[in-house]
């Protein structure tokens, strides 16, 4: 063990052994190994009107709030990752090649440990089409990550989950046939999980991160019925994360971050009904930044009750795993990178691109029992829809865009539960001591984190 993992370890012991475990006058003792830093930093481009917009393409004549991005550092003596998340449609293979590279340089943490995610947004600029906006982008991150190094405190972290209302899904089969259509009887997940990082010195949170299942498509083209926006919302936006994240930090009274992951949304939409579906305007968008923000700041502030707080792990194990897979597409295969990231209890598996809901329903079943599941998609990389084998059979929008062939979801259950399995640390080859299977780890581990690419001269 490394000295200064051994000197963590022992406070930590020493901490969890006193009796200092309750709230008092909204501070607490942080009995943790677990060390976090953040920051947030604005990545709006500088000129609206010239930027290209990706997602639902349209041209803007100005913005209505800013975008942002978020770098969250964490330490627990042993293993140092990131998570970054991002107010842009994709988390493209470029960007997460750049983003990584600088990350890695301004903090040490490598990048194969470092997770980038989109929120989905369909109202930001894009990478390749907007190359001095990109370039921007990366500097900036850059300089957030060091801002969140130089800021790293000891924290424990706390857990919620509440509901939303919006989200829909919008595909309805007739005849063997799936058409994009609102569908209230379709599989939805309303859920909102929610992490919140605490250093204990009041009771308001060092950072939030909140995770929803929700395309953020309120600004879409619209229809002729969507007035006054048939040709879409003419100014740039975060879409309803962005509003939720600034609701929930004006609830703290902006001193804190709050973060964005989205989950398995490639059939979910904001529940807007028209031909087949309407534009946003204001008071929907408001509705469903404080209908998510409300849901956040709920569980945020449940989960550091007394009798929460004292639910709270005391330990918190940072495992890493990812691995480059093949998928079967259809025009060849495809890779496509997948991500394991366990902090404590709680799990990250992440997919590159838009995942139908279902694949949420299936990787949390296979894996609650043995940690707090957290489905991620749009992270690590950008291949477009992931759609069930089930969706392939009955077409539809989904799977007639998708590059992949149904047999796809086969390949990713199975490589994100082998991924699962080794950083949970409950399967025998993951925690053997035995001198081959040490080794075998340690050279997996090796060849993983020597294998992020290196950036494009």
């Amino acid at each position: 063990m490394h000295f200064r993992s051994l000197i963590a370890f022992l406070s930590w012991s020493l901490l969890a052994s006193s009796d200092a475990q309750e709230i008092k006058d909204g501070q607490f003792p942080v009995i943790s190994n677990l060390r976090a830093g953040v920051a947030k930093i604005d990545i709006t481009p500088p000129d609206a009107a010239a930027t290209k917009i990706v997602g639902h393409v349209r041209q803007v004549t100005g913005v209505r709030d800013p975008l942002h991005a978020g770098v969250l550092i964490l330490d627990d003596g042993e293993t140092k990752a990131a998570i970054v998340t991002l107010d842009t449609i994709g988390a493209w293979e470029d960007m997460v090649r750049d983003a990584r590279s600088r990350i890695e340089t301004e903090t040490g943490v490598p990048a194969a440990n470092i997770l980038v995610a989109a929120s989905h947004n369909h109202s930001g600029p894009g990478y390749v089409e907007n190359m001095r906006w990109a370039a921007d982008l990366i500097n900036k991150l850059g300089t957030a990550a060091k801002q969140a190094v130089s800021a790293m405190k000891p924290v424990s972290i706390g857990y919620g989950e509440d509901r939303i209302s919006f989200g829909i899904n919008r595909r309805k089969t007739y005849d063997g046939r799936a058409v994009v259509s609102l569908n209230p009887d379709g599989p939805n997940d309303p859920r909102v999980k929610v992490l919140r990082f605490d250093d204990g010195t009041s009771l308001t949170p060092m950072s939030v991160i909140m995770h929803a299942v929700c395309h953020p498509c309120f600004f879409t083209w619209g229809d002729k019925g969507s007035q006054p926006y048939p040709k879409g919302y003419p100014k740039m936006s975060a879409d309803f994360p962005g509003e939720a994240q600034s609701f929930v930090e004006m609830c703290y009274a902006q001193k804190t971050s709050v973060m964005f992951l989205q989950g398995c949304a490639g059939d979910i939409r904001p529940n807007l009904p028209g031909y087949p579906y309407r534009c946003a305007d204001e008071a929907d968008i408001q509705w469903a930044g404080r209908d998510l923000g409300g849901a956040v700041a709920r569980a945020t502030a449940f989960s550091v009750t007394r009798e929460q707080m004292r639910k709270r792990e005391t330990f918190y194990q940072i495992r890493v795993a990812s691995e480059v897979v093949e998928l079967p597409g259809k025009e060849g295969p495809v890779n496509a990178e997948l991500m394991a990231l366990k902090i404590g209890p709680y799990l990250l598996l992440t997919m590159p691109g838009e995942p139908m809901v279902e694949f949420g329903f299936q990787l949390e079943k296979a894996i609650a029992d043995r940690a707090t599941p957290i489905i991620v998609g749009y992270a690590n990389g950008n291949i477009g829809y992931i759609a069930t084998a089930a969706a392939h059979k009955v077409g539809g929008y989904e799977p007639n865009r998708s590059i992949l062939n149904p047999e796809a979801e086969k390949v990713i259950i199975k490589q994100l539960g082998s991924l699962a399995d080794r950083v949970v640390g409950d399967v025998f080859e993951s925690f053997s001591k035995h001198p081959k299977d040490m080794q075998k780890r340690e050279s997996e581990e090796k060849a993983r984190l020597n294998a992020a690419p290196a950036p494009k001269p």
